[in-house]
């Protein structure tokens, strides 16, 4: 079958026969059992894990984490890491509030700013991956250490502290919070902003990957990057914009806590890069490149919302939330290599 020919979730025709063949080749499917799994096993231990209360903070917990990791997962099909994406909600953020509270620009200038700062930080990691041939991991954390030092830098440079605050003086300030923080009341509930996007975004980047030509080029130069430039994939092109799809993840992260909070810290964000890639794999993505799911990503961050705020309901010490978390990665990896040998026997 050619790279080229219509594009599927799992980069080739969805398979004939009975419904646990089609169900096998699903990369999410190990998430779907354990959300499900998890869902289940916290509504029966605390009363308010399914509260309205219950329910909508360990949404809210799941979403930010949800928008970074469907765009990571995207970028893991495509055979790369970003290890820069976490400090990049903190740098976004950082630029918009600077623009917008000392030097008194609209906010949604400055969020166009910061915006257009992401996507060329985006793009250059992708150059230089694909120009240099440097693992991925190399490049970003390099990225990673510069996007730190400038934002405490830059930071205390301006404000005397590691903190800019202010933000709800600045002009624009409502408009802006609604689209990126705004509340929505369903009954006792209350549903943030960040909640839709991730829902949005994660609908948008599903249909990009299993309906486009982009989603199949994805699948092909994370599967094979010679095979795929030997079919006329443009590889370049592909995975510096599967960079830029970080970045922009880190923007909207990063404008979302922002205008929620109205202040940003200058080292926000750092370390949550390993959750991110922890989520996608939880979702069905190999580490190696041309298999997984954004839907399964998305479900992997619901995983870890649910987890934590269960835990929190519960009254257990959140630090069982780590040792829930390791176990949860290694049972994932084991999954998912499993499911892939069972979907390549079956499309054979």
């Amino acid at each position: 079958m050619s790279l080229l020919a219509k594009p599927s979730e799992t980069a080739v025709a969805p398979p004939e026969g009975t419904l646990l063949n089609r169900l096998i080749v699903r990369p999410e499917l190990g998430a779907l059992l354990g959300a499900l799994a998890v869902f289940v096993f916290f509504s029966i231990i605390t009363d308010s894990f399914l509260s309205s209360l219950g329910v909508s903070n360990w949404l809210d917990d799941a979403s930010t984490l949800g928008i970074m990791a469907v765009a990571v997962a995207m970028l893991m099909i495509g055979g790369e890491f970003d290890l820069s994406a976490g400090v990049m909600t903190a740098s976004t953020a950082l630029i918009t509030a600077l623009l917008a509270v000392h030097s008194g620009w609209n906010v949604w200038f400055a969020l166009g700013v910061s915006l257009l700062f992401a996507l060329t930080v985006g793009a250059l990691n992708g150059w230089v991956v694909m120009r240099t041939g440097l693992p991925s991991f190399i490049v970003t954390l390099g990225t990673f250490l510069a996007l730190q030092g400038l934002n405490l830098g830059v930071t205390r440079l301006v404000t005397g502290t590691v903190q800019v605050s202010g933000m709800r003086g600045a002009g624009g300030y409502e408009s802006a919070g609604w689209v990126f923080a705004s509340t929505t009341n369903i009954g006792d509930a209350r549903i943030q902003a960040s909640v839709v996007w991730w829902i949005v975004l994660t609908a948008l980047a599903a249909l990009i990957l299993v309906r486009t030509r982009f989603g199949n080029w994805t699948f092909a130069v994370g599967g094979s990057l010679p095979s795929a430039r030997a079919v006329g994939v443009p590889a370049v092109r592909t995975k510096i914009l599967l960079f830029m799809g970080t970045a922009f993840a880190g923007w909207v992260v990063g404008a979302c806590n922002l205008l929620r909070f109205s202040s940003v810290q200058a080292n926000q964000g750092v370390g949550l890069e390993f959750q991110y890639i922890i989520a996608a794999v939880i979702g069905g993505c190999l580490l190696t490149g041309g298999f997984g799911s954004v839907v399964g990503a998305a479900l992997g961050a619901l995983i870890f919302g649910m987890a934590r705020q269960g835990i929190v309901f519960a009254g257990w010490d959140s630090d069982w939330f780590m040792l829930f978390l390791g176990v949860l990665l290694l049972s994932a990896v084991l999954v998912n290599n499993e499911f892939k040998k069972r979907a390549e026997r079956v499309r054979r």
